[in-house]
């Protein structure tokens, strides 16, 4: 059932107190490869990063970002240190929430992106970060969000809710 835009709930879920700020940036350039640290991406509308192995296709998938709060929670519950390439994720953010941007539009530099659903952890977490890797990052995954305006974005962007 759609949420009421008129609901006290739908206000609360709209409510963003500041913007976010990009802290990491890395692409993939083929399956089974590191991720590569950026410094600037170049993200292509209705697709993904330029670069990065996911760069074409339907963009539910167009870029995966995580929360930079949550890397040292996953750390602790892995028992593992967690450097953002071991997570595979395309962009850290810090200083917003992201699920709060699941369904809606944000900019990041130059892009305008969309949240399009909650970026859950694969099976290989269990080799990135051993035994209960994969359950250590439930919940903590981050965003997958198809790419709406394509153009560029840096570290240190900000992140900001439409």
């Amino acid at each position: 059932m759609p949420l009421n835009p008129d609901s006290e709930l739908a206000r609360l879920m709209a409510t963003l107190p500041q913007v976010g700020k990009v802290r990491w940036i890395g692409l993939r350039p083929a399956r089974d490869v590191a991720m590569t640290p950026v410094g600037i991406a170049e993200a292509r509308t209705a697709g993904g990063l330029a670069g990065d192995r996911y760069n074409s296709g339907s963009g539910k998938r167009g870029v995966t970002l995580i929360q930079a709060e949550h890397l040292p929670v996953i750390a602790t519950l892995s028992g593992h240190p967690v450097e953002p390439a071991l997570l595979r994720r395309n962009v850290v953010v810090s200083g917003i929430p992201l699920i709060a941007l699941k369904g809606r539009s944000f900019r990041i530099g130059e892009v305008v992106l969309e949240g399009t659903d909650a970026c859950d952890p694969c099976s290989r977490m269990e080799t990135a970060l051993g035994a209960g890797g994969y359950n250590a990052m439930r919940g903590m995954g981050g965003l997958c969000a198809r790419i709406v305006t394509g153009g560029s974005f840096r570290l240190g962007d900000e992140v900001v809710a439409l």
